[in-house]
Order: structure tokens, then sequence, then C-alpha cells
């Protein structure tokens, strides 16, 4: 179920792209949002934020809020355009609802420490998007069960470890055929292997995760600093 912040963002992207707001338009008022939609100026400064962190919004301060130019026109998702974000906090970014079909939570047989492979398919409304395998140290994920898996990764490891930064390997491949089952992929299309391995802050990995997202939904954005 969508909270209110959740559903008041998927509402105004979804006038975006409808052009019931158009770019460069000024929005309504927090006070005029929130008569609207019947919540409390709070609840409309928090979807405010969030669609100002997607790059969606711009706020001009003492003038108001404002559509950014060119605000999406690319239906493609972004990942990477807010840092290292999980799959979930992308989704909400987005105005989009997420759900899980966990396919395997098992440990490996004879690794040199205990872990666990995890394979599951990660939906937007209801839209398969990627294919997950992850293998995760047990010591991030005790006493969690098959169905624990059905939420976001990061807020179960945040329970008991903090999560630094990533490394990232990102290729495009010819969808297989037990991907494409998982996808709803129809015929030889491209798609994204993507190769993450993910660290606390003082450089310890958490867990390996090899993914496979449909390249006709989604796409990845970095942004390079010049070495001097």
């Amino acid at each position: 179920m969508m909270t209110k912040v959740e559903e008041i963002v998927k509402i105004i992207r979804e006038r975006i792209r409808n052009e019931t707001y158009t770019s460069r338009q000024r929005l309504s008022s927090e006070y005029q949002l929130a008569q609207e939609f019947d919540v409390s100026r709070l609840t409309i400064r928090k979807a405010i934020s969030r669609l100002i962190n997607a790059k969606i919004l711009v706020k001009d301060p003492g003038k108001g809020t404002y559509v950014m130019l060119g605000a999406e026109r690319n239906s493609k998702i972004e990942s990477g355009r807010g840092g290292l974000q999980s799959f979930t906090e992308v989704a909400k970014e987005h105005g989009k609802t997420v759900h899980t079909k966990v396919l395997k939570f098992a440990p490996i047989r004879n690794p040199s420490r205990k872990v666990f492979e995890l394979k599951r398919i990660r939906y937007w409304d209801n839209d398969p998007m990627t294919l997950e395998k992850i293998l995760i140290c047990d010591e991030y994920i005790k006493n969690k069960t098959l169905a624990d898996f059905e939420q976001s990764l990061f807020k179960i490891l945040n329970e008991n470890i903090e999560i630094g930064y990533a490394h990232q390997e990102i290729e495009a491949i010819m969808v297989t055929d037990e991907i494409s089952k998982y996808l709803n992929i129809k015929g030889q299309q491209p798609i994204f292997k993507v190769k993450t391995i993910t660290y606390t802050p003082d450089a310890i990995p958490i867990f390996f995760d090899t993914s496979f997202y449909r390249a006709d939904k989604y796409s990845f954005k970095s942004t390079l600093t010049r070495l001097r």
C-alpha cells in the first residue's frame, strides 16, 4: 500500500507526463496542494522534496517550485542519478509501487564462510524490472527467512551494518530464455547485466549481486569527475 507521499509523487509525475503540468510551469503553493490532496503541508513538502531529488522539480527560493525543463521526457528509469540507492528507494522517487517475488534463498555448499544465495524478481507496479542473483554473508542476515526478502535488502542490512559504497560493472548482453521468462521479454532483445559488490565504509564486502535489467525500461546514469 502506498503512503500519501508516494501517492502525491505518482500523481504529480503523471501530470507532467500527460502535460497537465508543462516544462517551466510553476506549481500551486504548498497550501493549495495540501488542500487539493487533503493532507498536511508537511506531507506536500516531503513529496516535493522527493521530486526535487529526482530532478523532476526545481525550487526557486522566494518564487516557487517549477517543473524542470525536459522532466519525464525519458520514459526509462535512471539508476545512479541519486547515488547509491536501493531498488525500492529509486522506485519511490519515481512514484512506483514495489513488490518482490523470491525464487530462492538457500545456503551455498562448502564455501570458506557461510554464504547464502538469494534469487528474486523485482517489480515496479506490475512490470517485472530486474532479476537479482545475490550472494550474501550469513552474519548480516542472521535468522532471516525467505519471506523477509520480499522487502528491501538495504533495509534489512541497515539493521546490522552500515552500507558505504559499491563497485559496479555494466554490460549489454542478449536476453537468455531463462531471463526472458522471468522478465516477460518477447523475442531477442538486449538487456543490462550488472555486477555489483557492495561494501561497508571501511571496505568490507557485504554482498555480491549479479542483476539483469530490462533495457527498454532502465538506464544507468553516472557523474564523472575530471582528475587534476
